[in-house]
């Protein structure tokens, strides 16, 4: 386009030029009616050609009149007059955070809030969304090439407070928290399409608590742990308890069946089969004395 314009410029100096009686005017106006047709050309040419980047979709404008067909990657033939604004249609990530280096906008970002019960909580969100291909022209009409700041960021931060009032801060930091984030991403996604963007997926990223209620959460955690623990102490010295008084009372139930099953005979049995294993071992010499119900035994290495 500026080849066009500067050609035609060309064109009107060489024209007032050769109307001059002077000789190097008229020299200068020849050259300049070569150079004006070749710049007219050249910008004709590239001003017909369009490269849209992949990823991307390109939107026309002639005189300021938005066209609401959109061109997409590659190389297309236009007219040269016709302006295009290109708009990214891949994933965009927006991120809001507390940590200076990791949000969109940098320093602190984060978005600060009031629970229904008073309380400041700080939340870190990442918003991840794309813009459709088909509003493109809609979306250069009515909200501009910035979106990020007049739809995007606003639309992310309203509704995240909106919601939050019906919460508690321990619920939202424990309990509720994904129930906190499906309502958020209901009216994200509700206010994006009504606009041309597509929400893909939304991200809590932190959720941070006023110190006094973080060491209270803490407090009672380590209490619940605490009881957990001894539960189990219980538990286990009941079964050790059990387990005693399964073994006592076997053991008692062996001596019953002793004291009353045992007869002379067997109890001189045993005695003789004790006395043979002894005089069987390599470590002894037996001798027994007696023919009594308690025999002498003499020997040994």
């Amino acid at each position: 386009m500026i080849l066009i314009v500067l050609g035609a410029i060309a064109f009107l100096i060489g024209f007032v030029l050769s109307k001059q009686p002077n000789q190097q005017a008229d020299k200068v106006s020849r050259l300049l009616y070569i150079i004006a047709p070749i710049f007219i050309v050249i910008g004709v040419f590239t001003s017909c050609f369009k490269t849209i980047e992949p990823g991307q979709v390109g939107v026309k404008t002639l005189f300021g009149k938005v066209d609401n067909d959109v061109i997409y990657s590659g190389l297309n033939f236009l007219n040269p007059l016709v302006e295009v604004t290109g708009f990214d249609v891949r994933t965009q990530t927006y991120t809001m955070s507390a940590t200076h280096e990791e949000g969109t906008v940098k320093g602190d970002d984060a978005i600060r809030i009031l629970t229904a019960d008073g309380l400041e909580v700080v939340i870190d969100l990442s918003v991840l969304f794309n813009v459709k291909s088909n509003e493109a022209p809609r979306i250069l009409k009515e909200i501009g090439t910035d979106y990020l700041d007049k739809i995007v960021r606003p639309i992310s931060r309203t509704a995240i407070r909106d919601n939050a009032v019906s919460y508690d801060a321990v619920a939202l930091y424990s309990s509720r928290r994904d129930e906190f984030q499906s309502k958020i991403y209901k009216t994200i996604e509700a206010s994006f399409s009504k606009r041309g963007l597509q929400l893909q997926q939304l991200l809590i990223r932190n959720i941070t608590l006023p110190a006094s209620v973080k060491a209270t959460i803490e407090s009672k955690i380590n209490a619940e742990q605490d009881a957990q623990k001894m539960t189990f102490v219980l538990q286990k010295e009941k079964q050790e308890a059990e387990r005693k008084r399964v073994e006592a009372q076997g053991i008692a139930d062996y001596q019953k069946i002793l004291s009353t099953g045992l007869s002379d005979k067997q109890l001189q049995y045993e005695a003789i089969k004790a006395q043979q294993a002894i005089a069987t071992s390599a470590n002894a010499k037996v001798i027994i004395m007696g023919s009594g119900k308690n025999p002498v035994i003499i020997g040994g290495n």
